[in-house]
């Protein structure tokens, strides 16, 4: 049996060595970042994720004195940029530009090659997009109620278009069938840029897809909205109604945009990258830049973050449950 005096030296070791280890995490945190960090994004250029990545990124240099490099890593429904990034060192230098995708396919593929939860330490969320209900300008409707008749009207003639098998637009149409009672079929394209001018051409009647995507169309009346799928209206777009406010509950769906890292990354780094991100979100400029694309700025911390994607992962569980989606 170990002495009274032995015990107390080993505990005095241990807690020496988790100083030190503390010590260490924050030097190296006072550091960060000493060469160029990289921000995957598992969508193609142009889209609204890469647009996101792309306006923190600039910011967030400028505030962390350092440089950011956005790399697209397109395929698979965002996991094979996600598959990277949970394999890469945690050391703060390889984060994941992460949306919606992240939740919604942790029940959508049967197999990763990640966990969402377990291979991931939040950083921050840092802004939200709703989705829109978009449909071809030549259908005689004006209104989400004109639409759900009409729709019923033609049973199983109509079509709606998405960025791809399980998506959130794809689950997004899903939903509005379900609680509608509307008859549709899925059209599934390879992004939203194709998916928009299907419903623009009329090989589509209709998608929902989030305004950064469809804000000039929209404008220039090569599209129609009808509704909203948020809470509230929209400051980019405060003439379109809300799907409530036309006797739809329970559509409040859309896309949100994170920042997340390797499991295991230090946590000063965390705190350090959560802090300038949220004071990236802070400044006018680029605050009214999201806005102006139909994305509401967030300013959270890493827990709250933690918590929302345990709650969107249920949520999107459900959504994809119910409506028998599947890409396997």
């Amino acid at each position: 049996m170990k002495s009274f005096t032995a015990i107390l030296a080993s505990a005095a070791i241990g807690l020496t060595l988790l100083s030190g280890a503390a010590c260490a995490q924050t030097s190296a945190a006072d550091k960060y970042p000493d060469h160029p960090i990289k921000l995957v994004v598992g969508y193609t250029p142009g889209g609204g994720n890469d647009v996101a990545a792309r306006l923190l990124a600039k910011e967030l240099a400028s505030i962390l004195h350092g440089n950011i490099v956005v790399e697209n890593r397109p395929g698979a429904g965002t996991n094979i940029g996600a598959a990277f990034v949970a394999r890469s060192a945690p050391d703060g230098y390889t984060l994941s530009l992460s949306s919606t995708a992240l939740a919604v396919n942790k029940t959508l593929y049967k197999k990763l090659d990640y966990d969402a939860v377990k291979d991931f330490d939040p950083v921050a969320i840092f802004a939200e997009a709703p989705n829109l209900l978009l449909i071809n300008p030549k259908l005689p409707v004006k209104s989400v109620s004109e639409f759900i008749a009409y729709a019923k009207k033609h049973p199983g003639k109509l079509n709606f278009s998405s960025a791809g098998s399980g998506s959130t637009q794809h689950l997004s149409g899903e939903l509005f069938k379900k609680l509608t009672g509307i008859e549709a079929t899925h059209v599934p394209y390879k992004g939203s840029a194709p998916a928009l001018t299907a419903v623009i051409s009329g090989e589509a009647d209709f998608s929902f897809i989030n305004i950064p995507s469809s804000k000039q169309l929209i404008e220039s009346g090569q599209i129609r909205a009808l509704a909203i799928t948020a809470a509230k209206r929209f400051p980019a777009v405060p003439n379109i109604p809300t799907m409530a406010e036309q006797g739809v509950k329970g559509m409040e769906v859309g896309t949100w945009y994170s920042i997340v890292a390797p499991a295991g990354t230090p946590q000063p780094i965390i705190e350090k990258l959560n802090k300038a991100i949220n004071k990236a979100m802070e400044e006018p400029e680029l605050k009214q830049r999201f806005v102006d694309l139909g994305m509401a700025p967030m300013a959270e911390s890493p827990a709250f973050f933690k918590k929302y994607l345990a709650e969107e992962i249920e949520r999107w569980r459900t959504i994809v449950e119910e409506s028998h989606a599947s890409v396997d």
